[in-house]
Order: C-alpha cells, then sequence, then structure tokens
C-alpha cells in the first residue's frame, strides 16, 4: 500500500519504479509467456541442486573421515569458492556452449560449498562415546556411519540444502544472464533494455515465488526427515 500510494503521491514515472497495480497488471497480461519462460528455469534450478547435493555430499565425507584429504582438498575449495561466479559463467559459456548445461553448472557451483560445510560439521559433531560403544557391539563401519553418524548430521545437511536451493535460483539467473535465449533471466535482460520496468519486476516476482516453493518443499523433506527428531525431543506425557 506504501508502494502503491508513494508512487502515485511523488509522481514517480513508470520506468523507474512502476506501481504494484501495474506490475500485477502486466504479469496477468503475459503470464502464459512468464509460466513458459519458468520452465526451464526451474529445470535449471532443481537440476543444479541435485548435482551440488550430490557432489558436495560425495566430497564431505572423505573430508570429514581424512586429516589427508582435508588437508589437500578444503583448502582448494575455499578458494575457489573466493573465486566471482558471475566471473566463471563466460567460461561455462564458452565451455560448454549456449543450452542449458552451462546454467545449470553456474547453480551447482554456487550451491555446493554449504553442502559440503556443513555435511563435514555434521559428521564430525557425533559423539565419539557413542561411536565406541557401537563399536564394542560389533558393528561394522558402514553400519555406524547409516547408523549413527548420517543420522545425526542429517539436521546439518538439511539446514545447508534450505541455504543451497535459494542460492541455486540465484545461479540459475546469473548463468541466465550471462547467454540465453529463454528462462526468466531472458525476460529480465530484455525488459531492461526495452526499459520495460514493469515486465521486468513481473520476472523478478515469479523467480522469488520459484525460490519461495523451492524453499518450501526442501522445508517439508526436512520435516519429514527429522520426523524421529521431533518426536525424541518432545516433552514425556504425564499423568
Amino acid at each position: 500500500g506504501l508502494w502503491q500510494a508513494g508512487v502515485a503521491l511523488l509522481d514517480i514515472q513508470e520506468f523507474i519504479l512502476p506501481p504494484p497495480s501495474t506490475i500485477f497488471s502486466e504479469m496477468w497480461a503475459i503470464r502464459e509467456q512468464l509460466l513458459r519462460q519458468s520452465i526451464p528455469t526451474t529445470i535449471e534450478i532443481w537440476l543444479g541442486f541435485f548435482i551440488a547435493f550430490g557432489a558436495g555430499f560425495l566430497i564431505a565425507i572423505p573430508i570429514a573421515y581424512s586429516r589427508l584429504v582435508e588437508e589437500t582438498v578444503f583448502p582448494i575449495l575455499v578458494a575457489f569458492q573466493v573465486v566471482p561466479k558471475v566471473a566463471l559463467a563466460p567460461l561455462f559459456l564458452i565451455w560448454l556452449g549456449f543450452g542449458m548445461v552451462p546454467k545449470v553448472a553456474v547453480a551447482a557451483l554456487i550451491a555446493f560449498f554449504p553442502i559440503v560445510v556443513n555435511t563435514v560439521t555434521g559428521l564430525r559433531s557425533v559423539e565419539q562415546e557413542m561411536v565406541q560403544w557401537m563399536r564394542t557391539l560389533g558393528a561394522k563401519p558402514w553400519e555406524i556411519f547409516f547408523r549413527l553418524s548420517l543420522p545425526w548430521a542429517l539436521p546439518y545437511i538439511m539446514a545447508a540444502l534450505k541455504v543451497s536451493i535459494g542460492l541455486a535460483v540465484v545461479g540459475a539467473v546469473v548463468g541466465e544472464f550471462i547467454g540465453t535465449d529463454r528462462g526468466l533471466g531472458y525476460i529480465i535482460l530484455r525488459s531492461t533494455s526495452e526499459l520495460n520496468t514493469p515486465v521486468l519486476f513481473g520476472a523478478l516476482i515469479t523467480i522469488s515465488l520459484i525460490g519461495i516453493i523451492s524453499y518450501a518443499i526442501v522445508t517439508a523433506v526436512e520435516k519429514v526427515l527429522l520426523s524421529w527428531q521431533t518426536a525424541a525431543e518432545a516433552a514425556p506425557e504425564t499423568m
């Protein structure tokens, strides 16, 4: 309401800041285009997210259990993390072409690091007394991992996934900014060149909705996977 009233009272030109009524009216007028262009962007987000999860999880396991691997691999990951991903996106475009692959690669690259860090932290947070207790019961290393370490680290992993899904949204749009002829990033670039600010805001709102829905999906999965933790933390019933 403040936005709508402020634009009218201050007489701000529409190409600088359109009122919400104009934005939503324009979104409704181009709803089919927004929906159509949302499909490739959503696919890029989730493919990048799943690749980041798979790669991050597999790399985190040897880092968590081997000091040599940590000292060898982790500094490389940190150095790679601090490199601006926007600067790497044009290289991916040259190496991987103009299709969906470079956008997925950028999304995966941006979403990758939090998964590694949180998974390592979670696996290392397991109480050693419980590990020793399982060993005295004759548990094999893989049994300790799947029955103790992984469930113990799961809250850390799910926290990382909730961060990473948002980063995957950023990565997919950044990839579309570099070079594409479809997707919501393409709509933003085209509307910017045309000074069509209502369409630009419409694309931004659509991207935000995709991010919110994606985050809600990951949160729902977290609630299912960690339902045992909620039950364990619940206070016992008393007479």
